[in-house]
């Protein structure tokens, strides 16, 4: 197994495990985490109303465990499809280093260390916390999280030394199989790719332009209108504008979320694309797979932006879009383990000899 299939599945692995993970923490406890937040938002306003000091301090401190619940699941989802999408960049660039098949296994293996160690450190933040640490501020969890981090800069590092020495050297690569295919299913993905990356991009601009701005500034009267009302002992004030800013919030969040979704499946798409002739499966079942994954790629984005206006319908079809995803991804994965290795013994040296076979 070369140090670029070593990418190839570890780093889809990765991508697989961020996204099922992802819907897991959507299902089960991303709507119940917001709910407990508003709750607890609303108690403090309240307790402000009541003029309870502690109160307030003791519901925002929950407010504050609940979002730090949230934000470390979500970092976990993130960096692992993240560091999926490094690692197929990084075996596509592999004809190109400057190092021997056996320093580029090395350095995969220590990629995938430091990928895996991050996240479910991250992941272990919330629980494990400050036990046991010989720090004041920072948690076993978080270290081995940091090191995870140092693992995967160092091999990126090296990497790119490995790109320069290769282009200063002037050195000749062999022809590489996975570049130079053609095939329907390559087209497919690369095409559908680079759709899903413009209308990502559309998306964004269209929000920038129309609502961002607005948005910001509605953020901050709402939480002024809260403050002033508290202030007042205006109940009805206080309810209206935390009902309000949680639909602000909501429609926040479905369409960056839409945004960065469409980008993110569209580069995937774009990447799998050199990775056909790894895949050892039939034709007509690669194109198939090209197929259901960029169908659930878009359905995913326009189900998440739909939410606002169509509630647990469209959040429902969104996580089907994702499972659609896995199953494809899965599949992928599949074939590649299934793939018998002659693209890279094609270009690997005989031993004794400088030619390659």
């Amino acid at each position: 197994m070369s140090g670029r299939r070593l990418l190839l599945l570890g780093g889809i692995g990765l991508i697989l495990s961020g996204m099922f993970f992802g819907d897991i923490f959507a299902v089960f406890t991303l709507h119940q985490n917001a709910a407990q937040v508003e709750t607890s938002l609303a108690a403090a306003a309240d307790a402000a109303l009541a003029g309870n000091r502690q109160a307030v301090l003791a519901d925002f401190q929950n407010a504050g465990a609940f979002l730090e619940n949230r934000g470390t699941k979500v970092d976990t989802h993130v960096h692992m499809i993240d560091f999926g999408y490094l690692a197929l960049m990084l075996a596509i660039l592999q004809p190109w280093l400057a190092f021997t098949e056996g320093a580029k296994k090395r350095l995969a293996w220590a990629f995938l260390t430091g990928a895996w160690l991050l996240p479910v450190g991250v992941y272990l933040i919330h629980y494990v916390g400050l036990a046991h640490s010989p720090m004041k501020a920072i948690g076993w969890a978080s270290i081995a999280a940091d090191f995870g981090g140092l693992l995967v800069l160092i091999v990126t590092f090296v990497c790119l030394l490995g790109l320069w020495k290769h282009f200063r050297g002037k050195l000749t690569s062999p022809p590489d199989a996975l570049l130079a295919d053609r095939s329907m299913e390559g087209r497919m993905l690369f095409a559908g790719g680079i759709a899903l990356v413009l209308l990502g991009f559309f998306h964004g601009a269209y929000y920038a332009a129309t609502d961002l701005y607005r948005h910001e500034a509605q953020d901050y009267s709402l939480l002024a209108q809260m403050s002033a009302g508290a202030a007042a002992g205006a109940r009805d004030v206080v309810d209206q504008a935390l009902g309000d800013y949680g639909q602000l919030q909501g429609a926040k969040a479905v369409n960056i979320a839409a945004h960065a979704h469409s980008i993110e499946f569209g580069l995937l798409a774009i990447m799998l694309a050199f990775f056909q002739p790894y895949v050892r499966l039939a034709a007509s079942w690669k194109r198939r797979l090209a197929g259901v994954l960029l169908l659930g790629s878009l359905l995913l984005p326009v189900c998440v932006l739909l939410e606002m206006k169509f509630g647990l319908v469209a959040g429902g079809l969104a996580d089907f879009a994702g499972l659609v995803i896995i199953f494809a991804l899965l599949a992928t994965w599949i074939g590649i383990l299934r793939y018998t290795g002659e693209l890279d013994a094609s270009v690997r040296p005989v031993a004794g000899s400088g030619a390659p076979r």
